[in-house]
C-alpha cells in the first residue's frame, strides 16, 4: 500500500484520513468542509480499515469489530446462565452415570441437556473457544486502534491545519493584535491549570490528560489477563475443587495430588446445641429443625508417599502430621486446603447374617459382609458354605420388575445368596434385603438371617488447590486502573494559532465538553480573545431552523 505524504511533510500510512502531523483532512469532499471530524482515533489509518485482502485481514477484520466482540460475550453469558440451569457433572451425587442421571432425575430436558454439552459446561471445548475468542477479539480490537492512536498523537504538531481547526467543535476566530501580553496571559493561566504547553511559531498546543485515553486499553489488558487467569484453570495442575468422602477408619489418596498424599479418617465427631442450654439464643432454629450442629470435624492424618511403587503395590507411606479439620479451619499442606463442608452419620458399613434350618432354628455359622468390599465365598462350619450371587448396594426394583441398585452407596443393601449344605450340596437360593426374604425357586430347607449391622461416619471434604488466583486478581486489579484511569480524567487539547492579525482558538476533549468550555472561559477572561462557540450546539439550531 502506498503511503500519503501530507504537504507539511509529515508520511501518513495509508488509509489516513487526517495528517498525524497537521491535521489536514485527506480526500475531502466539497459539502463536508462544515461538518465535525470524528476525532476517536484522530483519522489515524486502523488496518482493519485499510486492509481486506488476504485471510489473515479478514480475520483481523473479524475480531476487530466491536459487534463481533459484544456477540461474543452476550453468547458467552448466556451460555453461562444455561449452565447454571441443572447441576454441573461435578455436582451430581454418584448414583450412576451422567447420561443416565440427567434423564432420570429431569426427563427429556435433562437428556437434552446432557447431549447438548451444558453437564460439563465450564471445560467443554467450545466453551473454552468462546472464552479464548473473546480474548482474541480483544487483542485484536486493542491493538488495531491504540497503535494508530498513539502515533498520531506522538506526531501531531503544535500548528495545525485551518481545515483542522475549524472543523473542531469548540472554535472561534477574534481579530487581535500581535501583542504578546495576552499570550503570556494565556499561558500561565494554563500552567495553572495543569496543561502542558507546546510553543510552535508563536502557536500554542495546551495538552493535559492524555493518559485517560490508554484506559479503554488498559481495561482490555487487564480483562485478557482475567480470562487467561480463568482458562488456567482447566490446565492439570493448577485448579482443584474437588469433593473427597472418607470414612472413620479409611485411608484414601487426595484428589489431585497425583496419589502423593493419602489422608486417613481417625474419628469423626459432631456436637449439637443442647436444648435446654441452649434455648434461649437458638430457640427458635431448636425448635424448626429439632438439631443445630454446633461443631463436626474430622480428625485425620496426613501421610506422604515414601518412594516410587509398582502397579498394584500397595504404596508405603510416611506420617506429615495430625489435625482437626473443622469448618473454616481448613488442613493446608503445599498448595492445597482441605475444607470440612457435610457430613453423614451412621452409615452402613458391615451387615453380619447367620445361616439356620427354618425348621429346627439351629445355627450353623455367621458371616459378615464388608458392604464396600464384599467377598463372593464365605465358608461357615464343616460342609456348609455361602456365596453371594448378587449384590444390591442401593436396591429397588426397576421398572421391568428386575432388582436393581440406585447407586454404590449402602444405602438399602440386598443379597442374593446361595447356600451350601451336607442335605443340599446342590444349594439353595434366597433373595435377602431389609425386611424382606424371598425364595424364587420354592421354600427352602435354610435362610439366611439378620444378625446385626456395623456403622460409620462419613465426612466430606472439599479439596481445593488454586493457583490462578494471583493472576485473575492482577488481571481485576488492571481492569479497575483502566476503569478509574478513563472514568475521572479526559484527554484536553487547546490549539491558539495567531495568523494575519486573527487569534484562532480551537479545543477537544474526549469527554467533558462542559467542563474544558469552563476552562476556557477562565483562560480567555481579560485578555480580549473571544470565548469559542461549541459548533455542534449552531449545527442543531440551523438544522431546527431548516425543519422549521
Amino acid at each position: 500500500m502506498n503511503e500519503v505524504k501530507c504537504e507539511c511533510g509529515h508520511v501518513n500510512p495509508h488509509g489516513t484520513i487526517l495528517c498525524e502531523a497537521c491535521g489536514k483532512v485527506f480526500e475531502e469532499q466539497s459539502n463536508d468542509d462544515k461538518k465535525l471530524l470524528d476525532m476517536r482515533y484522530e483519522g489515524s489509518a486502523r488496518r482493519s480499515q485499510t486492509y481486506n485482502k488476504t485471510f489473515i485481514d479478514k480475520i483481523w477484520n473479524f475480531f476487530s469489530s466491536v459487534k463481533v466482540g459484544v456477540w461474543l460475550i452476550v453468547i458467552t453469558l448466556v451460555a453461562s446462565a444455561l449452565g447454571t440451569v441443572l447441576p454441573q457433572e461435578m455436582y451430581i451425587p454418584p448414583v450412576m452415570p451422567a447420561s443416565e442421571y440427567y434423564e432420570d432425575q429431569y426427563g427429556w430436558f435433562g437428556k437434552l441437556y446432557y447431549d447438548l454439552g451444558f453437564h460439563n459446561l465450564y471445560s467443554s471445548w467450545w466453551y473454552l473457544i468462546l472464552v479464548a475468542s473473546i480474548g482474541v477479539s480483544l487483542v485484536i480490537c486493542s491493538l488495531d486502534r491504540v497503535i494508530p492512536l498513539y502515533r498520531a498523537l506522538k506526531a501531531q504538531k503544535v500548528t495545525r491545519h485551518d481545515g483542522f481547526l475549524k472543523r473542531q467543535r469548540v472554535y472561534g476566530v477574534t481579530q487581535l493584535n500581535n501583542s504578546e501580553k495576552p499570550y503570556d496571559t494565556i499561558k500561565e493561566r494554563l500552567k495553572l491549570k495543569r496543561y502542558h504547553i507546546r510553543e510552535e511559531d508563536g502557536n500554542l498546543l495546551a495538552e493535559k490528560g492524555r493518559f485517560s485515553r490508554w484506559g479503554p486499553y488498559v481495561n482490555h489488558v487487564g480483562l485478557i489477563i482475567f480470562l487467561i487467569g480463568c482458562m488456567l484453570r482447566f490446565v492439570p495442575g493448577m485448579y482443584v475443587d474437588q469433593i473427597l468422602w472418607i470414612r472413620e477408619g479409611e485411608t484414601k489418596v487426595i484428589p489431585g495430588t497425583d496419589s502423593e498424599y493419602f489422608l486417613k479418617n481417625e474419628k469423626f465427631t459432631v456436637e449439637v446445641y443442647d436444648k435446654e442450654k441452649d434455648k434461649e439464643v437458638f430457640n427458635k432454629a431448636l425448635e424448626k429443625s429439632g438439631m443445630v450442629a454446633k461443631n463436626y470435624q474430622s480428625d485425620v492424618v496426613l501421610y506422604k508417599k515414601k518412594g516410587e511403587t509398582v502397579a498394584g503395590e500397595e504404596a508405603e507411606l510416611e506420617k506429615v502430621k495430625d489435625y482437626s479439620i473443622q469448618v473454616n479451619k481448613p488442613l493446608k499442606f503445599e498448595k492445597f486446603a482441605l475444607y470440612q463442608v457435610d457430613y453423614k452419620l451412621n452409615e452402613l458399613n458391615k451387615m453380619s447374617f447367620k445361616l439356620i434350618n427354618k425348621e429346627t432354628e439351629k445355627e450353623f455359622g455367621s458371616l459378615t459382609v464388608d458392604l464396600y468390599n464384599p467377598q463372593t465365598e464365605y465358608e461357615l462350619e464343616p460342609g456348609y458354605s455361602v456365596n453371594i450371587i448378587s449384590y444390591f448396594p442401593d436396591f429397588q426394583f426397576g421398572e421391568d420388575g428386575k432388582p436393581m441398585t440406585k447407586s454404590r452407596i449402602p444405602n438399602n443393601p440386598a443379597f442374593v445368596f446361595e447356600m451350601f449344605t451336607p442335605d443340599k450340596p446342590e444349594g439353595e437360593r434366597s433373595f435377602v434385603a431389609i425386611r424382606q426374604n424371598i425364595e424364587p425357586f420354592g421354600d427352602n430347607e435354610y435362610k439366611m438371617a439378620f444378625n446385626g449391622i456395623e456403622t460409620k461416619h462419613v465426612s466430606a471434604l472439599t479439596v481445593r488447590k488454586d493457583l490462578t488466583l494471583w493472576t485473575i486478581g492482577i488481571g481485576g486489579a488492571i481492569f479497575m486502573i483502566g476503569v478509574i484511569q478513563g472514568s475521572y480524567w479526559n484527554h484536553r487539547r487547546i490549539w491558539i494559532r495567531r495568523k494575519d492579525g486573527e487569534v484562532i482558538v480551537a479545543a477537544h476533549t474526549n469527554k467533558n465538553w462542559f467542563g474544558i468550555k469552563k476552562e476556557l472561559q477562565v483562560v480567555l477572561d481579560g485578555t480580549g480573545i473571544e470565548e469559542p462557540i461549541d459548533q455542534s450546539i449552531d449545527e442543531k439550531k440551523v438544522n431546527e431552523e431548516k425543519v422549521g
